[in-house]
């Protein structure tokens, strides 16, 4: 995955990585940087079903939690 990922998929993963996102937890999860929904949100799933990306939290309430990258996101980012 790491050459099929293009600038914009980067940004969300640096966003990740700056503690700047939320994401659902779903099977399809939905991401959200700086408070406000993703406008890829295509991107945003492939990259959590690629593994690069995850829920912080497993329980809890609400449906947002803060999301962070899993290690396969972090080596796509060094």
């Amino acid at each position: 995955m790491d050459d099929e990922l293009n600038h914009r998929a980067r940004a969300l993963l640096r966003a990740i990585a700056a503690g700047r996102a939320e994401v659902t937890r779903s099977s399809e999860p939905d991401l959200k940087v700086d408070g406000l929904l993703c406008s890829d949100q295509c991107a945003a799933r492939e990259l959590a079903h690629a593994g690069l990306l995850r829920p912080a939290q497993r329980d809890g309430a609400g449906p947002w939690v803060r999301a962070e990258l899993t290690a396969a996101g972090r080596a796509v980012l060094s």
